[in-house]
């Protein structure tokens, strides 16, 4: 790490228990699991995760119905990625500049509040999205705050098996999440299934308030004047973006997920091109995330932290290599096998998780894990809308095998960067 960084980073040692594990040493998960505070932010984001997922379900729902609008329906499930950009520039800095406990806590008690709102309130489909929207711009401060917690309790090759846990928590959720919210859907109605969602982000706010310690908002570098947090978020954002060995680590952070997302987009058309079971687009959507369950536990618990670091580049490529069979029109077992090969390739995040941990100064560690969630979810955002505008020209298939491609191509752009 930078001595910048290290100097930084050595205030929050008096108040902070770490869990630390050499970057060449290889962690367990016994131990991440060990860490108090990493085990508690891990549970609550996990259930909040599986809250959201029932939250965007039973909304596009309630928005169906009461619009039978199939466009509005679908806007539903990416109304909460682009508005992040917004909160991520202009408010990233409240994710260091606060106290984490009482700004986590606010975080989850707001998304609670939205999802009673949305179900009691009996608010139109464009207040209702508009209101989604408006939580999301707070998203990147919550999380960050979130982050910069989990990279002062975990050091080392623990961080990075903790950032393991995680992918494997939020796959895992969205899959409960997709399975739970239909039936939940089913069993108590849109509305009803909307006040669950509520009673989740509530049970992780009152854990957040109870068992986080209050700890203190991060050290700001000595002799930094106070500026405004607007001021401060532009700022800070443009000194990562500007860094090269940063900036690498961000791109490589944002595009392939925004591929691998817009060719996830297009499993329903191209399972309609078919003539697919109407059961199928289901069954081949569960694929990627259990694709990358096992793609993060084989990297976290088997790898060595070297060797996840050598593996970037090549698992970075099998999250796109796959996609290139789709251009042929594959059946639906073997469309289902590229599929959860492909969502191994994620993996490749674990061999640069350490690295933007070094990178990024601790005084704006909060911000720099914010800007990373915004970018992320932005582009995830993004790339569902270009390629399928690239389904106007050619079939999902060939879009999809597109996508693969520019996962391939992101991968040779950056290797000689990664490598130094």
């Amino acid at each position: 790490m930078a001595a910048a960084a290290v100097g930084a980073k050595a205030g929050f040692m008096t108040t902070l228990t770490t869990t630390t594990a050499p970057a060449t040493r290889r962690a367990t998960y016994r131990q991440v699991f060990a860490e108090p505070r990493f085990r508690l932010l891990f549970l609550t984001r996990s259930l909040a995760i599986g809250a959201d997922t029932l939250r965007t379900v039973a909304l596009s729902v309630l928005i169906f119905a009461a619009t039978g609008s199939p466009l509005l329906a679908a806007v539903t499930y990416g109304i909460a990625f682009l508005p992040q950009a917004i909160g991520g520039t202009l408010l990233g800095a409240m994710a260091d500049r606060l106290r984490p406990r009482p700004l986590i806590t606010v975080g989850y008690g707001l998304e609670a509040g939205v999802a009673a709102a949305l179900a009691l309130a009996g608010l139109p489909a464009g207040a209702s999205l508009a209101l989604v929207a408006a939580i999301a711009c707070l998203t990147p401060v919550f999380a960050g705050a979130s982050s910069r917690l989990i990279a002062e309790a975990l050091t080392g090759d623990a961080y990075v098996l903790g950032r393991s846990l995680a992918n494997i928590a939020t796959s895992a959720a969205q899959l409960l999440g997709l399975a739970a919210g239909g039936a939940t859907v089913a069993a108590l109605g849109a509305r009803h299934a909307l006040l669950v969602t509520a009673a989740g982000h509530l049970v992780a706010a009152a854990a957040i308030w109870a068992r986080l310690p209050g700890l203190p908002a991060a050290a700001a570098p000595p002799g930094q004047p106070r500026v405004s947090v607007l001021r401060q978020s532009w700022a800070v954002n443009r000194q990562l973006a500007t860094d090269p060995a940063v900036r690498v680590l961000l791109l490589a952070t944002w595009l392939p997920p925004a591929f691998l997302t817009a060719a996830e987009s297009l499993i329903v058309p191209y399972a309609a091109q078919h003539h697919f079971a109407a059961s199928s687009p289901g069954l081949m959507l569960a694929c990627v995330p259990a694709g990358m369950i096992v793609g993060d536990f084989a990297a976290g618990r088997l790898l060595r932290p070297a060797t996840r670091e050598r593996l970037t580049i090549p698992l970075m490529m099998v999250a796109g290599l796959p996609l290139l069979a789709f251009a042929a029109g594959p059946p639906l077992p073997v469309a289902a096998g590229l599929l959860a090969v492909t969502g191994i390739g994620p993996a490749y995040l674990l061999g640069i998780q350490r690295r933007f941990l070094d990178a990024v100064p601790a005084s704006v560690l909060g911000q720099a894990f914010g800007l990373l969630t915004t970018g992320l979810m932005t582009f995830q955002g993004a790339g569902p809308a270009l390629f399928g505008a690239v389904t106007q020209l050619v079939p999902p298939g060939q879009a999809m095998a597109l996508a693969g491609s520019a996962i391939i191509i992101t991968a040779f752009g950056l290797l000689s960067a990664l490598r130094r």
